[in-house]
């Protein structure tokens, strides 16, 4: 193993080092086939004329028109179209910088292993924020032709009266996102209160294992209905306020508890008031709805994303300061991925510089669901069930 200081690093070695280091989330994306390569995005990317942003042609179905065939209907031929999907390279990078005095009083701690196991995690998260941003920005899509794709793969039940994902909940948003074609649904990601309540109901399994003394232990890793699950509390959960309305009562009402409106729009503030007055009735307001978390679970099938490690240049490199603190070493990391959400274009129609922000890439402005860019009669999407994306919205 190369010794991790400026003067004896081999970016090379320690490349191929971090991508051997285990990394379960990872391999349960690639494993789900949620991730898959695409050989067309990474040819695009080859060329020195296309870096950055790209659109790919696809073929669309041919057109259907069955006649009746009697002797005297016309036979009128039908044609197809194409499609184009736009694609982007994700580019990211960071550094770390560490002490040779850290070293010398830790008695020579293995930095190279150290600092491995750590970038390989590191990289795993930031992949994926990227792909949670992308599917924030999907699902923010506007517009009639893609609202067909954000309103059928989105199964909200906050508004229910079981607002906590049960028996049926999964079967139910998968059916409504693609139909008899639901089977392609192979991964869910979601936030461990999901998991806490699926766990009390005892609708997820926890994956075993049998260790070298024979004893079998439980994994961290489950499935609900068949579908594997990553738990993770990076998935979304938000925060929402309770709604108050003026209240209707003409007469002080023992039972209920009435509130005071201070402030304005974001601002407004409503306190519980001790000792209701009738005379005050119509300035009082009543909880309309209690407060609680939102939880997104997404769900993703097979060939969800393309996704393709682009590379940079120099993916890592040290550099030495033998000046400051005693001397110091800092380890570079760059990387420029693909994350390309099936059956949906990246449209570049908000971006600054050359890689989109987590911002741009959560920005619904950016995406559109993949047309063939003509208009009225004629403007054609992507069928959205062939779409394995989907996502269940719920108060636990």
């Amino acid at each position: 193993m190369p010794k991790f200081d400026s003067k004896s690093f081999n970016p090379q070695a320690f490349g191929k080092y971090v991508e051997r280091v285990p990394n379960t989330k990872k391999n349960e994306l690639v494993k789900s086939k949620a991730l898959r390569g695409n050989s067309d995005i990474r040819d695009a990317f080859s060329s020195q004329t296309t870096t950055s942003y790209a659109r790919l042609p696809y073929f669309g179905k041919i057109g259907k028109g069955t006649k009746n065939y009697d002797g005297q209907t016309d036979i009128t031929p039908n044609g197809s179209t194409t499609f184009e999907r736009g694609i982007v390279v994700i580019g990211r990078a960071d550094a770390w910088t560490e002490k040779d005095f850290s070293f010398d009083i830790t008695a020579g701690v293995d930095f190279m292993d150290n600092v491995a196991q750590q970038v390989a995690e590191y990289w795993t998260e930031v992949d994926q924020d990227t792909i949670l941003s992308i599917l924030k920005g999907i699902f923010a899509m506007t517009g009639a032709g893609n609202l067909v794709f954000v309103n059928n793969h989105t199964y909200d039940i906050t508004g229910e009266t079981v607002a906590r994902v049960g028996e049926t909940t999964l079967n139910n948003a998968l059916q409504k996102a693609s139909g008899d074609n639901k089977s392609v649904f192979t991964l869910a990601l979601m936030h461990s209160q999901i998991a806490t309540n699926l766990e009390n109901l005892k609708l997820l399994k926890y994956y075993t294992y049998t260790d070298a003394e024979g004893v079998e232990r439980q994994l961290t890793l489950a499935s609900w209905n068949g579908r594997a699950v990553l738990i993770d509390d990076s998935m979304p959960a938000v925060a929402v306020d309770a709604t108050y309305a003026l209240t209707s009562d003409t007469e002080v009402n023992s039972t209920k508890t009435y509130y005071t409106k201070s402030g304005t729009g974001a601002n407004a503030k409503y306190t519980a008031v001790a000792n209701p007055v009738a005379g005050s009735l119509s300035s009082y307001y009543e909880m309309a709805a209690e407060a609680y978390t939102s939880y997104t679970t997404y769900v993703l099938g097979e060939g969800a994303f393309d996704y393709e490690d682009i590379g940079a240049k120099v993916p890592y490199e040290m550099s030495r300061n033998p000046e400051k603190n005693g001397g110091e070493d800092t380890l570079y990391s760059r990387q420029r991925k693909v994350f390309a959400p099936a059956g949906i274009s990246y449209e570049k129609t908000s971006q600054s510089t050359l890689s989109p922000t987590d911002a741009e890439l959560e920005n619904g402005a950016n995406w559109a669901l993949v047309n063939n860019g003509e208009s009225g009669a004629k403007l054609e999407y992507w069928d959205h069930k062939a779409i394995p994306i989907a996502r269940i919205i719920s108060k636990g």
